[in-house]
């Protein structure tokens, strides 16, 4: 009947001398950078509004770099995004090779081969846009190509401002080329 008190005490005085690890040693393999960056794979991030999806974000790697007060996120593998409407569906899409958010600012950076699009097929090309989540517009001083097939028009410019699903947009420095025979048929309306 003493047998199992004494496999209890041999339990705990074996827990008490268990290894150790010298502090020093555990601090030579992490140096304090090392602690300021979360790296995640193939992530899917979800923004929601009153229980439903409203965008959703993937990338193949996203780097949280974690300083004090705030954190950025760095997509530098490129980054897809997905705006829906109410009835949880994309009704546009924005592709580029890098993106860096700000979550101080809750401002997203988007660079290189930037492609934003939507359902009726209107589609901006350019180098760079800014995405503002708290106003959610889409701008950018750079210079950018909006083809709207529907209409058979391409706009150029530089500067833009647009609402998430490119429903509305306004180019700052304008230049188009316009289809003659649709122009011709609305102005006869």
């Amino acid at each position: 009947m003493r047998y199992p008190y004494y496999i209890y005490l041999l339990l705990f005085l074996s827990l008490c001398t268990s290894c150790t690890n010298d502090k020093k040693e555990v601090e030579a393999l992490f140096t304090e950078d090392d602690l300021k960056v979360e790296v995640v794979k193939d992530v899917e991030i979800f923004y929601s509004d009153s229980a439903q999806v409203k965008i959703i974000i993937r990338s193949p790697i996203m780097k949280r770099f974690v300083e004090h007060s705030y954190s950025n996120d760095e997509f530098p593998d490129g980054i897809f995004v997905e705006f829906m409407n109410d009835k949880q569906q994309a009704v546009s899409w924005l592709e580029s090779k890098y993106a860096i958010r700000s979550n101080k600012d809750r401002k997203i950076y988007v660079r290189d081969s930037v492609v934003f699009y939507n359902s009726d097929r209107d589609k901006l090309t350019t180098s760079e846009l800014i995405w503002d989540e708290g106003a959610g517009e889409i701008f950018t001083d750079k210079f950018v190509r909006i083809s709207q097939p529907s209409k058979r028009d391409t706009s150029y410019g530089y500067g833009f401002k647009a609402n998430e699903d490119l429903s509305r947009f306004e180019i700052l420095n304008f230049q188009a080329v316009k289809n003659a025979k649709v122009l011709k048929e609305n102005f006869e309306q």
